[in-house]
Formats: structure tokens, C-alpha cells, sequence
């Protein structure tokens, strides 16, 4: 089993900075893909950004590109979510995901088996 932990969320203002980190425990021996999504009240839970099981490929949403960077630290179980120039439109909770190897889809939540609980991130106008 696995366990998926975010932190680092919180109430930032516009053009703002927040770093979020998911810690993985449970199964380290194998490799893993892991990605961010958010979700806000009333919509479906969409895909901000994943980082390959081997370090090689990243993917991100449009919406983020150029402001959001996914990174990793295999040494500490940890995918940190480098997250620059904020606007209230990324207003959401930030959810931690991971996957055996990679997801057949990388962009649809079905593609993760783990989940974390979430962290809230507010970003005022």
C-alpha cells in the first residue's frame, strides 16, 4: 500500500509563490509516476502536472505551463509542485497522485492508483 501526503498549501495573494510537497510512504521499492491535480467545488478534478516514474518526461497543463514546475526527490519519497505567479483562477485543492510505472493517460485521473488527501490553495485577487 502506498500513503500520499501534501503540504504547503495555503492563502497566497496574486502574482504570488507557494511550493507544495506530497510525501510518499508505503511501497518505496518501486518507481513511480506522480502528479498534481486540483479541483474546485462543483467541477471534476483536473490535471495540473506528472512527472515520469524515470525522471524523463514531464508533462503540464496548458493553464500552468511557464508558471508551474514538477520536481522530485527520489532520496526523500517527496514530488514537490514549484508554483509561480499565481492568479485567483488557480484557486483549488491540490491533490497528489501516483502510479506503478506510468499511466496509460497521463492527463486523466483513472491513470492513478494513489491519491492524497489534498491541500487547500487560495490566491486573492
Amino acid at each position: 500500500q502506498v500513503q500520499l501526503a501534501e503540504s504547503g498549501g495555503g492563502l497566497v495573494q496574486a502574482g504570488g509563490s507557494l511550493r507544495l510537497s506530497c510525501l510518499r510512504s508505503g511501497r518505496t521499492f518501486s518507481r513511480y509516476a506522480m502528479g498534481w491535480f486540483r479541483q474546485v467545488p462543483g467541477k471534476e478534478r483536473e490535471f495540473v502536472a506528472v512527472i515520469s516514474s524515470n525522471d524523463d518526461r514531464v508533462y503540464y497543463a496548458d493553464s500552468v505551463k511557464g508558471r508551474f514546475t514538477i520536481s522530485r526527490d527520489n532520496a526523500k519519497n517527496t514530488v514537490y509542485l514549484q508554483m509561480n505567479s499565481l492568479k485567483p483562477e488557480d484557486t483549488a485543492i491540490f491533490y497528489c497522485a501516483a502510479d506503478p510505472g506510468d499511466p496509460i493517460e497521463w492527463t486523466s485521473v483513472e491513470g492513478y492508483t494513489y491519491w492524497g488527501q489534498g491541500t487547500q490553495v487560495t490566491v486573492s485577487s
